[in-house]
């Protein structure tokens, strides 16, 4: 059974098809988040802190850190900026780290100081990629989210983006990397933009793990871009995916939606044992302790 292992200094995470749903907590990202990408423009990492500490407790299980600052030169600034983003959620958080980024000098960078065995986020299909970033992943012995698309673009087809899954995970091997190593992201369509993208997904999901043998994960609220109620959309898309086979998501753990989603799937997917986990999250609590309990939830959401 293929299992990806992601680890900090001190814990050690499973990702896997006969493991509970693995959360990777995406808040620590500037992307439209104004505050915070003028806190990282300045060198300043409350928020980044702060983001980390909440996604920890509310139950993620790895931390995305993206430090990508669209208005400044990212080949330049990028590097640097990235490596001391890491180190600042390592001050707060012992959770694994997923390192994004699209610049290969800043996932080095981010490489040397991030403890433990962190994923790598990201590799597409192109060539420059796969030969700046493949052996980066074997030097530091990481594993390495894999994403389906390469020089023509993201297609519309989904045979096209599993061949460039294929494709990569092929190359990988002729550097020495098992494909137990790498996570594929299959690319999540806005389900406005076109109908038949939670299809496509579910589809390509499924193939992945049947005909590569590759466990996956995605940007969740990507289904739900531009329509209403986008929080229950995602949270039902995360659960449908997961009983396909998707294996992670890169999600917000402060919206209690998308967490009661990941519950559910674990239960009815067999990975909760006894309904022990689920049970814990939703039995009603004995007087009094309900609405602390609660009180809790409603401090994260606003948070999130």
């Amino acid at each position: 059974m293929t299992r990806t292992i992601v680890a900090s200094a001190t814990k050690e995470h499973v990702i896997g098809f006969d493991q509970p749903f693995t959360i990777i907590g995406e808040r620590i990202n500037p992307t439209n988040r104004k505050k915070l990408a003028e806190e990282l423009e300045n060198g300043i990492f409350d928020t980044v802190k702060a983001d980390a500490i909440a996604q920890t407790q509310a139950g993620a299980h790895i931390l995305d850190v993206n430090a990508g600052i669209t208005a400044v030169d990212p080949n330049e600034t990028e590097p640097p900026l990235l490596r001391a983003a890491v180190e600042a959620v390592q001050e707060v958080s012992d959770l694994p780290l997923c390192i994004d980024s699209s610049v290969t000098r800043a996932l080095e960078a981010a490489l040397e100081v991030a403890r433990g065995r962190p994923l790598v986020n990201s590799v597409t299909g192109e060539e420059e990629k796969l030969e700046s970033i493949l052996p980066l992943v074997k030097k530091y012995d990481v594993p390495v989210v894999a994403i389906c698309n390469d020089e023509s673009g993201i297609s519309e087809d989904p045979d096209v983006r599993f061949a460039v899954a294929k494709k990569i995970v092929e190359r990988a091997a002729d550097h020495g990397i098992p494909a137990h190593d790498i996570v594929v992201d299959p690319l999540v369509m806005p389900i406005g933009a076109m109908n038949s993208a939670g299809v496509q997904v579910f589809r390509l999901v499924r193939r992945l793990k049947e005909e590569l043998g590759v466990n996956t994960t995605c940007g969740a609220s990507n289904i739900g871009f531009g329509m209403p109620n986008r929080r229950v959309l995602t949270a039902h898309f995360i659960a449908m995916a997961a009983s396909h086979g998707l294996t992670s998501a890169i999600m917000n753990p402060l919206h209690e939606e998308d967490m009661a989603a990941v519950f559910a799937a674990n239960l009815l997917n067999g990975h909760d044992p006894d309904c022990r986990a689920w049970t814990a999250r939703y039995r009603p609590a004995p007087a009094g302790e309900g609405s602390e309990r609660e009180g809790r939830r409603r401090r994260r959401r606003r948070r999130g």
